[in-house]
Formats: C-alpha cells, sequence, structure tokens
C-alpha cells in the first residue's frame, strides 16, 4: 500500500504571514492538531501543530525560568523564548524544514518515520509542491476499511492444519519447531513448549488470524530456559456455581 492510496488530499493549510489565531480557530473547527504552512505559490514552508500554542502569554503557560537558569540559558535562548510565547505570526512558531513524503512512498515507510521521529502527520510532496497530507488518522481509516477475516465455511483440518503451520513458519519467535499443531473441526489445539510466556499469545493469534479457524485450545507449556521452571498452560474457569445448593 502506497502513501497516495491513504493520504488527505484535499489539505487544509494557513499562509505563514497568517495569525496564530486563525491558526487556531481553523485547527478547532476543522478538528485536526495540525496545519502545514504554504506560501500563495503552493511552496510547503513548514508545519504549526497545537503543541506550538502551549506556552503563551495569552494563558499564563509560557516558560518562566528563575535567575540562574535564565543566565544559563542565555540572552538568545531567552529571546527565542518570547518569540514564541508572544508572536502574532505563524512564521514565528511553526516548526520549519517540516518532515516529507512523496505519495510513491510505501505506507509502511511512512509509518515507521512517524514512529520513529513521534510526528503525527506527514505532508506529501509531489513535484516540490503540496498535494496531500497523511496522518495517524489516515492510517486508522486504513486499518478500519480492511476487510475482516472470513470465518465462513468449514475448511479442510488438514488445509488448516497447514496453513497455521505456514503461519508460524514465517515468524521468527515460532521456528524453533517446538511448537505442534494439531486441528480437529476447525479447532485448533497448539501443543508443546515455548521458552517465553509472551510467545503463548502471539502463537494463539497467529492461529486466529487464519481464515476457517473456529477455536484456538491453547496446551503450551512454558520451561523458563534460565531455572528450569514449568508453567502449565492457564486451565478453563470452572463453571460458576449454583446458589441454590
Amino acid at each position: 500500500m502506497q502513501v497516495r492510496d491513504v493520504m488527505t488530499p484535499r489539505v487544509v493549510s494557513v499562509e505563514p504571514t497568517a495569525s496564530i489565531e486563525t491558526a487556531a480557530r481553523l485547527m478547532l473547527a476543522r478538528h485536526i492538531s495540525g496545519l502545514p504552512v504554504v506560501e500563495k505559490d503552493g511552496t510547503l514552508v513548514g508545519m504549526v501543530t497545537e503543541g506550538d500554542f502551549l506556552r503563551r502569554a495569552e494563558i499564563g503557560t509560557e516558560q518562566r525560568r528563575s535567575g540562574w537558569l535564565a543566565f544559563l540559558a542565555g540572552s538568545g535562548r531567552m529571546a527565542a523564548d518570547y518569540v514564541q510565547t508572544h508572536s502574532r505570526r505563524v512564521e514565528e512558531v511553526m516548526t520549519r524544514g517540516a518532515i516529507t513524503v512523496s505519495p510513491e512512498d510505501t505506507l509502511e515507510a511512512a509509518v515507521e518515520t512517524m514512529v520513529r521521529r513521534r510526528i503525527k502527520r506527514l505532508p506529501v510532496l509531489e513535484n516540490g509542491r503540496l498535494i496531500g497530507i497523511v496522518a495517524r488518522s489516515d492510517v486508522l481509516r486504513a486499518f478500519a476499511r480492511r476487510s475482516p477475516i472470513h470465518r465462513g465455511p468449514h475448511v479442510g483440518d488438514e488445509e488448516l492444519r497447514a496453513a497455521v503451520m505456514a503461519e508460524l513458519g514465517r515468524e521468527s519467535w515460532a521456528r524453533n519447531g517446538l511448537i505442534r499443531v494439531e486441528v480437529e473441526n476447525g479447532t485448533v489445539e497448539l501443543n508443546g513448549t515455548i521458552l517465553d510466556e509472551r510467545q503463548r499469545a502471539a502463537a494463539r493469534v497467529a492461529a486466529e488470524n487464519v481464515p476457517g479457524v473456529r477455536q484456538v485450545i491453547d496446551k503450551l507449556v512454558w520451561i523458563e530456559p534460565m531455572s528450569g521452571m514449568v508453567v502449565l498452560p492457564p486451565e478453563d474457569e470452572p463453571p460458576p456455581r449454583d446458589r441454590r445448593t
């Protein structure tokens, strides 16, 4: 899947000379947390986000440094803080040099950039011009559009077993051959040994995601490698007692 498949093409943006009040009201009206800052010719010059309005003199949230801290910060840092908390134009509070993606980039690469750089949105540029934006909400919509796994008619047990084994075989945490799979009437039973308790949930999820699987029974035994301690699979909760007896 590419960025162009999930991006929002009609981008709400603001000019660098716009007032910060205009940007704030626009974000509130459109229910968005950030805006690309674009020149009249379509050139992207930065991003302004709700985080840029957290420290403002109008609401008394500007950062205050004591005498020694102000001295250590230096006059330059103090002057920059003053601009951030008192300026009136978007260009004075925005983040310059925005991180961007191209419409041909993979969604995987875009998500990796968001996670690594801890950002919520990426402007999409084509031939140097802004054509869209991909945000976390776009990724969420792409996920929500995915068709649910088909649980329909019963699939042959041998076919299901092969599919579950293939799914486990694709994952490095399950390639040690210690997990055995048995299938009867669409019910998958996981047997064998795991060396990390977290493998239990992973194996169950892998089996549940195979189309046609109706139920997964966990009979995996965890052996802690360092101590040799054996932990049996959790037993089903007993049925509730009849309070009339």
